[in-house]
Order: C-alpha cells, then structure tokens, then sequence
C-alpha cells in the first residue's frame, strides 16, 4: 500500500514538472534572469527604464529601484541583493578598503556644467574661504571637487569646515549666508544664482580642465561575485544598458518622458540634465556611449572626449584615492584592481559589439 502511494506520488510529481517546463516552454516570460539595478533618483540613470520599456533585453527582468543613500545600495550588493548600481564614481576605492565585492565596471555620465562650485558675493577671491564653511556633499565627488579648488588657488584643502548637506539643504545654505560657498549641482546651482545676487560660479565641470581631469562623473557598479557566475547574464545587462543609450540618442523626445515617468519627474528637470536633442551636449549631463566607455577604460582603440586619454579609468580611480586618503575616508590606496573591473566591457568589444 505504502509502496502504490509512493509510485502514484512521483506520477504527480513527474505530471507537475513536465507540466511547469510545458508552461515555461509556452510562456519564456516566466523564465527570464532577474537583474536588480538600484540607484539615485537622477536622469543619468534613466536609460534602465528605457531597457525595460523598449524590450531591449527580452530574456532578462531587469528593475530599478531607487536609492537615495548609494551606502545603502552598496551594503544591499554586499550582501548579495543587487546586481549592478548606477552612482556616482567616488566609491570605488572606498568599496575596495572594506574589501566589498562591489567593481566600478564603466564610467557613465560626465558631469560637464551640472556641477559647480558658487561663491557668496563676499567671498571675493579664493582667500576669503578661509576659516569659513563650505556645503558639498562629504565623502562624496562635491568634497573633492572643492578641495582641489582650494589647493589649486593656494590654500590647504582643510582650511575651510566642510558642511555635509543634501543639495536643496545646500541651496538653502548659500541662500541663508550660512556657508561662504557650495559645491551644487542642477538644478540647485540655478535656484541659488538666482536667490543670491552677485553671487559666482568660480569652476563648473564644463571648464575645459575640469572635463579633462574627469572627476564628476557617474559610473556603473556590478557585484563582483555575480558577474564571476552569471557572466553572460552580466553582459547582456550591460548591452541593454548601452543599447538604451544608443536609443535615447536616436530619440531623446520619446527617451526623456519614459525616464521622467520611471523616475517620477518633470520631462523639463530631465531635459535640464540630460538634454533635448540627444548629443549629451546640449545640457550638463553627457552620457558615455559603449565605445566611449570602453576607450575610457582602456579596452578599445582611441581616447575619450574631452581631452581625456585610453585607459584613463585607472587614473580617475587614483584620484579619488588619493583624496579620501586625504580626507581620512580610507586608511591607504588601493590596488585599481580591488575597485574597478574593465573586462566586462572588453569581453563586449571582443565579441564585436560596439554599440
């Protein structure tokens, strides 16, 4: 009897199977590699909603989730519940000193006048900083950004008091005379020119040497574990990403409202960043195409605009480095291979690809 039941158990069982491979067979919908992308609520970011919109990887489920705290979303791949993050390129050397499985695998979008440092009408000249509070995001590109502002007209990076605000508080700092200077991005830059009369740009990431250097920038991050397993899902995540970019460019119109849907905003804030036209030039926010960010991390032929050069990746993660060792953020500097990883974006030019 025991035995009859056992045989008529793994029937079922074997019916149940065939039937869920049959369903999935049907349906390849059901089947599809989840990829889970996380980042901030910003433009630059965007192209992950178009990938999704537009079917651009039709075997993968790939979802954004927004998070405004990049230490939150790099504690959540740490932990095994992200794949890629889309942030800013400062965190890097920091994932590397706590020995994260997190790798800077792309360079994204350059900051080229989205950022800028802006002084108060009484701070009229470099000089008049010190001793004084600045707003900028620390631990963040915004603090190294002013640091090396203030070193490079002569003053030591820490003579002024960092003030670590979000940037409408920042904004509003500027505005209240609180802090002598900021480091501001769009479109809080705007709002504080506008409020504050006589009130100066003294860099903007448009500056001929500060789009050289490279600093401002976003960058993409993958878990290192998971792409070491899941490689060719890994690189068709990326390709989706890229093959995004390519549509956006084809099509900013359509690009900027599915973005601006995904992410909740105005299609005017997301013109104000990325632009109308889809050149990356028209605004302050140049996205890197696939060939573009594959010269800037050196595994393709050529240089990157700007005046930056093939293989620059290493260089911007030294920076940074250099910086938070300063800062006091990390103890030393890292190996670039403990941070960043360019052999995603090469096994896609090697295949051919080119975006």
């Amino acid at each position: 009897m025991h035995k009859g039941s056992l045989s008529r158990s793994r029937q079922c069982l074997l019916a149940m199977a065939m039937a869920g491979l049959a369903l999935l067979t049907a349906n390849p919908g059901l089947a599809k590699e989840q990829v889970r992308v996380a980042g901030l609520t910003w433009p630059g970011y965007g192209w992950w909603y178009i990938a999704k919109a537009k079917n651009l990887a039709p075997d993968l489920d790939i979802t954004y989730q927004a998070i405004e705290d990049p230490f939150q979303s790099f504690g959540l791949m740490s932990s095994g519940q992200l794949e890629i993050i889309s942030s800013t390129a400062e965190f890097a050397p920091i994932g590397a000193s706590q020995n994260m499985p997190v790798r800077m695998f792309a360079y994204g979008n350059l900051s080229h006048g989205t950022d800028k440092l802006i002084m108060r009408p009484e701070i009229s000249s470099p000089a008049d900083l010190k001793g004084k509070k600045v707003a900028v995001m620390v631990g963040g590109l915004p603090q190294i950004m002013m640091g090396i502002y203030l070193e490079k007209n002569g003053l030591p990076f820490n003579s002024v008091e960092y003030v670590n605000v979000i940037m409408d508080q920042a904004a509003a700092a500027m505005i209240g005379g609180t802090v002598g200077g900021a480091e501001l991005w769009e479109p809080f830059g705007t709002q504080a020119l506008s409020a504050v009369p006589g009130s100066k740009v003294v860099a903007s990431t448009a500056d001929p040497e500060w789009a050289a250097n490279a600093l401002i920038a976003d960058a993409h991050f993958i878990n290192a574990d998971w792409a070491k397993n899941n490689r060719p899902t890994a690189l068709k995540a990326l390709k989706a990403m890229y093959d995004a970019i390519a549509w956006w460019k084809a099509n900013p119109e359509e690009g900027n409202k599915i973005i601006a849907d995904g992410m909740k905003m105005s299609v005017a804030d997301v013109e104000l960043v990325i632009g109308k036209d889809g050149t990356g030039l028209d605004a302050g926010l140049d996205p890197y195409t696939f060939i573009q960010a594959a010269q800037f991390c050196g595994v393709a032929p050529g240089d990157p605009p700007f005046g930056q050069k093939n293989g620059q990746m290493v260089d911007h993660y030294k920076l940074t480095n250099s910086w938070w060792v300063k800062f006091g953020v990390v103890k030393e500097e890292y190996p670039p291979e403990k941070g960043i990883d360019c052999s995603l974006l090469k096994d896609l030019y090697d295949s051919g690809y080119r975006g």
